[in-house]
C-alpha cells in the first residue's frame, strides 16, 4: 500500500420519520468514523427521512439542496474535516419527491445525484413517490488524486450506469443504499457490489440501512473485487484506506476497460 492513501468509511443506520434524529445520529457515526481517521463517510439512502411503507409524509419532508439537511451535514463535514455523502429526500414539482445523493465538505456541496432507476420490482412501487433523476452527466468529484462519482441502491442492477461513471474517470464508486430484504437478497447485494467493482476495475463503497428493513452488510471492495472493509448488520461504521496506485496496478495487468469494444450511451 502505498503513502498516500485516502481512508473512507461506509456508515450504517436505520433513518427514521425524525430528521433531527437522523441528523444527530450521522454526527454520532462521521464522528466515530473519523476519530478512525476517515476522510469521507458514505451513508445510507434517505438519510434525512425514511417510513416504511412510503406515504404522503414523504413531500411533507422533502427538503431544497439549501434547506436544513444539506445546511446540517455542511456543518458536521466542516467540524470534523470530511467529505460527507448521503442519501436524502429532496423536494420535487410534480408532488412526487427526488430521491437523492450529495456530496459535501466545508466549502459546501461538491455533487447531486438523483436516482435514475427507481426500485419499480419485488413488488415494489417506487416511481409512485420518486421522480426519476434525468439522465445528465455523471456526477464525480476528486480528492487527493482519485475521482468519486455516485450513484443509487438500485442503479447497481444496471451494469452500465456504473460504466458511464467510469467513462467519466470515476475511481471510486459511492452507493447510499436501502436494499430491501428478501429472498436471496443479501447474495444479490454482495453479488452485485463486487461485480460493478471487478469489471469496472474500481472501488466500491455501499452503505446500507440494517435490518429488518434492510440487509446492513455495508462494504468497501477493492478493484478486485475483495471485501476491504464491512459492517454486519448492527449500527457502525467501517474504515477502509483507498489506494490509487492499486488501480494503476489493476488496470495495467488487467485491462478490460481499454480492450472493451462497445461503449454506454444514455438511454430513454
Amino acid at each position: 500500500m502505498s503513502t498516500s492513501t485516502f481512508a473512507v468509511a461506509v456508515a450504517q443506520f436505520a433513518p427514521t420519520v425524525d430528521t433531527a434524529a437522523n441528523i444527530a445520529e450521522i454526527a454520532e457515526l462521521a464522528g466515530r468514523a473519523a476519530a478512525r481517521g476517515a476522510q469521507l463517510v458514505l451513508f445510507p439512502e434517505n438519510s434525512s427521512y425514511f417510513v416504511d411503507p412510503f406515504d404522503e409524509s414523504l413531500a411533507r419532508h422533502a427538503q431544497a439542496l439549501d434547506g436544513e439537511f444539506v445546511r446540517s451535514i455542511t456543518a458536521i463535514a466542516e467540524a470534523l474535516d470530511i467529505v460527507l455523502v448521503a442519501g436524502m429526500v429532496e423536494a420535487a414539482e410534480d408532488g412526487r419527491i427526488r430521491n437523492t445523493a450529495v456530496a459535501v465538505d466545508a466549502t459546501g456541496v461538491l455533487a447531486v445525484y438523483r436516482k435514475q432507476h427507481l426500485y419499480d420490482a419485488f413488488g415494489q412501487r417506487e416511481s409512485d413517490w420518486v421522480e426519476p433523476g434525468a439522465l445528465d452527466a455523471p456526477q464525480t468529484f476528486e480528492r487527493a488524486g482519485l475521482t468519486f462519482g455516485l450513484q443509487t441502491c438500485y442503479d447497481l442492477r444496471f451494469p452500465e450506469a456504473t460504466r458511464v461513471l467510469v467513462d467519466a474517470g470515476a475511481d471510486v464508486i459511492l452507493v447510499p443504499a436501502q436494499w430491501v430484504r428478501g429472498p436471496l437478497k443479501e447474495h444479490h447485494w454482495r453479488t452485485l457490489v463486487t461485480a460493478r467493482a471487478i469489471e469496472s476495475t474500481a472501488y466500491l463503497a455501499g452503505a446500507d440501512h440494517p435490518p429488518p428493513l434492510g440487509v446492513g452488510l455495508s462494504m468497501i471492495v477493492d478493484p478486485q473485487g475483495t471485501t476491504i472493509a464491512s459492517v454486519g448488520t448492527a449500527t457502525d461504521v467501517a474504515v477502509a484506506h483507498l489506494d490509487p496506485e492499486a488501480i494503476a496496478n489493476v488496470r495495467r495487468v488487467n485491462p478490460a476497460l481499454r480492450l472493451r469494444r462497445y461503449r454506454v450511451v444514455p438511454g430513454d
